[in-house]
């Protein structure tokens, strides 16, 4: 059944399914969440749903990407800053986490958040006060926090670029977003969804081909990406979308091949490790020849030039059950 609610998550899948009902667990609690996926998962709309459905949903909702803000400008936008404190600050401003009082406060690309910053933010959420930039007393804070990553940050604490600490400490209840092409079914509601909202006033849907192109894909911009899709689609079409419609990177190309390519712009990840991309490239293929394949092993293998032991060997290494 299709899952619908005021931040409207639009799913099919059981994955999503289970995720929200943890949720719906979570959101009562004041506990910080830490919110992981791919880059375009829907990583701020979760976090909606978080706050909507928490206690907090009267109080406001504060994000800050932190991967687009500037680092030398990070400090006084999350903590605040006195009149004076530095050469611009001609009056007093409050911080992201003032303002969050409250209320929740989300902090996406949480990953980027420069060293400098760390032990600051550590002490902002074990003490529950902030000091600005230029003061002399501290600020109690009442904020429920929600983060985001977009890669495992325990990689990032083994190599000495993350604190451990803040780590242990944002890491209360992890929640992991499966990226689109792990849940296919979600591809068609989800762009009829979009096609909807984008052009409420057409009758569109998608013929056969289209449908099955959409699913073919990998998207590799996630749910964003299909978002824009589907944007641009419903600018120009008028009823029935067919493949021919589609962008020429989803109508063309064998789905294999498409994943290929979708996955090597992880191997410009600079917080990926060189093991972690290797795994990531190898685990989308097998789940898509998999998919192909309609589950049969025999049928993977030799799709892939595998032997049925090795095929084996890496679908019990990498957790894949054929019943995905």
């Amino acid at each position: 059944m299709e899952r619908q609610n005021p931040v409207s998550v639009v799913t099919h899948s059981r994955k999503i399914e289970a995720i929200l009902a943890r949720i719906d667990t979570i959101a009562a609690s004041d506990s910080t969440v830490l919110l992981i996926g791919e880059t375009g998962v829907g990583k701020e709309l979760f976090a909606d749903y978080i706050h909507r459905n928490s206690a907090r949903r009267e109080r406001p909702l504060v994000k800050i990407a932190l991967s687009a803000m500037p680092h030398d400008l990070l400090e006084s936008e999350l903590f605040g800053h006195e009149r004076g404190a530095f050469t611009h600050a001609v009056s007093e401003k409050k911080g992201l986490f003032e303002l969050a009082h409250g209320g929740s406060l989300f902090l996406d690309d949480i990953d980027d958040v420069p060293q400098s910053i760390q032990p600051k933010l550590l002490r902002a959420l074990e003490a529950r006060e902030v000091m600005r930039l230029g003061g002399v007393g501290t600020i109690r804070i009442d904020v429920r926090l929600i983060a985001a990553s977009k890669v495992d940050l325990k990689s990032l604490v083994e190599r000495n670029l993350f604190r451990a600490d803040l780590y242990y400490r944002i890491n209360v209840f992890p929640i992991e977003i499966p990226a689109l092409r792990e849940r296919p079914e979600d591809i068609p509601p989800l762009f009829e969804h979009f096609l909807q909202r984008f052009a409420p006033e057409k009758q569109l849907h998608l013929a056969a081909d289209a449908l099955r192109a959409l699913v073919n894909y990998p998207w590799p911009g996630n749910v964003r990406e299909l978002r824009n899709i589907a944007q641009r689609i419903a600018l120009f079409a008028q009823t029935e979308i067919q493949a021919r419609d589609l962008p020429p990177e989803i109508s063309n190309g064998h789905p294999i091949d498409l994943l290929v390519k979708a996955c090597t712009r992880c191997m410009v990840e600079d917080s990926l490790p060189f093991n972690d991309v290797v795994s990531c490239l190898e685990t989308n293929i097998l789940r898509q020849a998999l998919k192909e394949a309609g589950g049969n092993r025999a049928q993977t293998a030799r799709q892939l030039g595998l032997s049925l032991s090795t095929l084996r060997d890496k679908l019990k290494k990498y957790g894949i059950s054929t019943n995905e």
